[in-house]
């Protein structure tokens, strides 16, 4: 212990050379330095960075005996929209991806919620099909993908081609270690459904209760069928249903530019306004919109006529986002730890 009174000069300029401006009310009593550090969106492991670097570079300074870093954050208003649809096989989870690609170049901060736990496709749609996420204070903390969205998919914890056999409950606990993970700053949550009404939907709206749901939707009749029980199921759930998206409508040949439509036409529009829905736009069935995802390099992320389909739908839904008072943030229920059904598949137990 020093009687030497630290230099609050030096103490400043350290703090601010590793905090920058997220330190403020800096004090120097008796040898112990104390500050406040805004760790607002900061994730974890650069959060303790910081505190690590703080401490260890005051207690350099001649004087030092002692260093007390109170840590705040803001709660980010992170808003969900969920995109489903009635039955499998219409595109959701390109369209998923697509639109989160889309808000993400209109300026959003986009995170993705492969929520399709047994059949997740995400991981090839965003080119990461072997990037574990890592876990910090046992919350899974989602993957940064190089179309700049943030992801968590089982994708990413199982095998390739690994058969998840679980049960609701199993189901219902993964998705919400998927959700209540280390989201940092993402403002905007896009959460593509398994097909269908069971009990991811079910858990879900019992537990997060999505701020608006979005229906995708081919533009044949037996598709607007199922999508219509996908629509009921958010009614009952008293979540707000944004609009519909017709996907796979109408194919340009290639060769001679002709347009047919192999699905109809038309036919979610119409149902959008029988429904007394937004419509909020049509994709066509485009060879490019294939390629490119198979490819993991999603059409939205260029400038092309489809691409601006994407963009397009995109902006409603962030127009519609602005436009509504957001909803308080239902508790998240904290995943435990025992019985976590990611332990094995994460190598934790």
């Amino acid at each position: 212990m020093t009687d030497q009174s630290p230099d609050m000069q030096a103490v400043s300029k350290a703090v601010e050379t590793i905090a920058s401006d997220r330190a403020s009310n800096i004090k120097v009593k008796e040898g112990a330095v104390s500050l406040v550090l805004d760790v607002s969106g900061m994730e974890p492991l650069q959060r303790d960075k910081m505190d690590i670097a703080l401490r260890d570079t005051l207690r350099q300074i001649d004087g030092v005996s002692d260093v007390r870093v109170a840590m705040t954050s803001e709660k980010v208003n992170r808003r969900m929209i969920a995109i489903g649809s009635g039955k499998g096989g219409v595109g959701k989870s390109t369209v998923s991806t697509n639109i989160a690609i889309a808000m993400h170049r209109l300026g959003r901060k986009v995170g993705m919620v492969d929520a399709d736990i047994y059949g997740p496709s995400q991981t090839r749609l965003l080119d990461c099909p072997e990037t574990k996420p890592e876990v910090s204070d046992q919350k899974l903390i989602p993957m940064m993908t190089g179309a700049g969205i943030k992801l968590l998919s089982m994708g990413q914890l199982a095998k390739p081609g690994q058969a998840i056999a679980w049960r609701g409950p199993m189901a219902g606990k993964a998705l919400a270690q998927l959700i209540d993970a280390q989201w940092g700053e993402t403002s905007d949550l896009i959460v593509d459904l398994p097909p269908g009404t069971g009990d991811v939907q079910m858990s879900l709206m019992q537990h997060f209760k999505p701020d608006g749901a979005v229906i995708v939707s081919t533009p044949q009749d037996l598709a607007l069928l199922d999508a219509t029980r996908a629509i009921n199921l958010f009614d009952q759930g008293k979540i707000p249903v944004l609009g519909l998206v017709e996907n796979m409508s109408g194919y340009v040949c290639p060769h001679c530019g002709e347009v047919s439509d192999p699905f109809g036409a038309g036919g979610a529009e119409e149902a959008a306004k029988t429904m007394h829905l937004p419509f909020l736009g049509r994709v066509p069935l485009d060879m490019e919109i294939r390629k490119t995802s198979d490819a993991g390099t999603p059409i939205a992320a260029g400038d092309s006529p489809q691409a601006q389909a994407f963009m397009a739908i995109a902006q409603k839904i962030i127009d519609w986002m602005d436009a509504s008072n957001p909803s308080a943030a239902p508790p998240v229920p904290e995943a435990k730890k025992k019985g976590s059904p990611f332990s094995k598949l994460l190598g934790k137990g």
